[in-house]
């Protein structure tokens, strides 16, 4: 089956489709796409996964057409963020 990894820094995106067993899971995609190799300097063991915007653990069995995604922490509460803003 076919599935899509994705993940995004600022300034750059990373968007692949792998073939995976029919039985795979999360860490099992992550693994394929070669994401660690592209982004060398990133732990992506520490980072959240999640499948079409959903939180899951990397145990999770995937469904053709899956986008496991990859989280990077925020850098600020968007609440903040917000009324940072609002005071300019």
């Amino acid at each position: 089956m076919e599935v899509e990894v994705a993940f995004a820094l600022p300034d750059r995106q990373f968007l692949d489709t792998v073939t995976v067993p029919d039985d795979a899971t999360v860490a099992d995609a992550i693994q394929q796409s070669g994401i660690k190799r592209r982004f060398p300097g990133i732990d992506f063991d520490g980072l959240q996964a999640g499948v079409w915007g959903k939180p899951v653990k990397r145990a999770q069995k995937l469904r053709n057409g899956d986008r496991v995604e990859l989280y990077r922490p925020l850098e600020m509460d968007p609440r903040e963020a917000r009324r940072l803003k609002a005071r300019i």
